[in-house]
């Protein structure tokens, strides 16, 4: 049975990873403040439990946020890693390192690969894939993992913000030229266990197959909870003001991982079992 360490265990998908890996693993789950990953020492505690695979699930996560605190976004988002790649380097553990959609510029009707050249814009996207180059740069054991819009248990996402939303207000008004694949932190979780179990460092894509926009995705959440005959108006994301704008279509492709028989399931059923989870 291996020994896995989540780091940020008790986010949405460090949630969704304990109930992966409970009943198939030696857990240990380390959560802020005992264990600061902006803190080098993390590195030397990695080194001392010597897991087999540590999982970085802990993140600076304010997109916006991250633009007025460009210094703790890169400690959190850059450093945090580079010093979890060191411990592993020191003891012979994996190292997965989960990124996002946003190191690529999102152009229109682009596809992103695993391999292609990142592009990022904001302080947030800028701060990962500085988290990806600097564990590549101190541990050949690693899979870097992107993930997309990513949502699951609790209420910092974007379906139980919008759910909250039209309960508020009964109507909406939502972007849709903003284009990406919901990605539900259980599916990750699933998938993230079996790629694990292949050995194949390297760049990886898991998302939920398809694509949509931020209102597809919104209809699709109404219609689900029986809220279909509430008004949801489409609007641009310039309608949308934001301190940072975000990749407008940066959709990814898992292409790596379904070669090695990895893939996730479609994001509409995906999110019926989420709705029949949080809603039910």
């Amino acid at each position: 049975m291996p020994h896995i360490l989540i780091v940020g265990a008790s986010g949405q998908l460090g949630r969704a990873l304990k109930a992966q890996f409970d009943s198939t693993a030696r857990l240990t789950c380390w959560t802020r403040p005992r264990y600061d990953i902006t803190d080098p020492a993390i590195g030397d505690a990695v080194a001392e439990l010597a897991p087999d695979v540590v999982i970085n699930a802990a993140a600076w996560t304010d997109v916006d946020g991250a633009e007025n605190a460009p210094q703790f976004a890169f400690e959190v988002n850059s450093l945090g890693p580079k010093y979890l790649a060191e411990g592993c380097a020191r003891c012979g553990g994996a190292l997965v390192q989960i990124s996002t959609n946003e190191v690529f510029a999102g152009e229109a009707d682009r596809f992103y690969h695993e391999y292609e050249q990142t592009s990022p814009g904001s302080v947030y996207a800028r701060s990962k894939a500085a988290g990806e180059m600097a564990a590549a740069a101190v541990l050949d054991r690693l899979y870097i993992v992107r993930v997309a819009w990513l949502y699951g248990v609790g209420n910092n996402n974007f379906p139980a913000m919008i759910s909250a939303a039209a309960d508020r207000h009964g109507a909406l008004r939502v972007v849709n030229d903003e284009i990406g694949n919901p990605t539900y932190a259980p599916d990750v979780a699933a998938a993230l266990e079996k790629l694990i179990e292949t050995h194949r460092y390297g760049i990886y894509h898991l998302v939920n197959e398809g694509c949509a926009s931020r209102y597809d995705w919104t209809v699709e959440l109404l219609r689900l909870t029986g809220r279909e005959a509430l008004s949801v108006e489409p609007i641009s994301a310039s309608e949308w003001p934001r301190p940072t704008t975000p990749p407008l279509h940066a959709v990814l492709v898992n292409q790596a991982a379904t070669a090695l028989g990895v893939a996730l399931r479609g994001w509409r059923e995906a999110l019926r079992d989420y709705v029949n989870t949080e809603f039910n």
